[in-house]
């Protein structure tokens, strides 16, 4: 991407980077919304494989170390996001053109985030471009009981879930 083309701003840049993931979400098939004005947590909301992840995109042009991009993962007053009003972070970075799909709970409480798309150091590299994370699946429940002999065993599933249901 040409630098001379780069939205100019932090907002604006900011806004486009949003449009950009819709525009890319959708064309992988999921259906995005943005909500009305700026008082939620989340930027879109995409629905895919029966289910609604709150999405916050943030991007950056700020390298550092010769190829090394960073940016700030921020909510209100400049701290961590709290649990529950985030699903996934899209992180775009927009000279080399990427985008990391991150869950919440792999930030831990990192605030600024790294990323070396070229380099050896790769700790969101499994992100790099995982839009299936977006795109749901089959739910797998695990659960522990008492050990029990069943009589009859259901198993059920469907395009969403697995499970197998025994009756005593």
């Amino acid at each position: 991407m040409n630098k001379k083309k780069w939205v100019t701003g932090c907002k604006e840049r900011g806004e486009w980077a949003e449009l950009c993931f819709m525009a890319k979400a959708a064309g992988l098939g999921m259906a995005v919304s943005k909500p009305l004005g700026e008082s939620r947590r989340y930027d879109v909301l995409v629905e895919a494989g029966g289910r609604i992840l709150r999405v916050q995109v943030k991007s950056t042009i700020y390298r550092r170390r010769g190829s090394e991009y960073s940016l700030n993962v921020m909510g209100p007053q400049r701290k961590k996001y709290k649990a529950g009003t985030v699903d996934f972070f899209a992180v775009y970075l927009i000279p080399v053109d990427e985008w990391y799909i991150i869950p919440y709970e792999a930030l831990g409480e990192k605030l600024t985030l790294h990323f070396s798309p070229s380099g050896g150091r790769q700790k969101y590299g499994k992100y790099r471009e995982a839009w299936d994370l977006l795109q749901g699946g089959k739910i797998s429940i695990h659960a522990c009981v008492d050990e029990v002999e069943w009589e009859t065993s259901h198993f059920v599933e469907n395009e969403n879930f697995v499970a197998v249901i025994g009756v005593e």
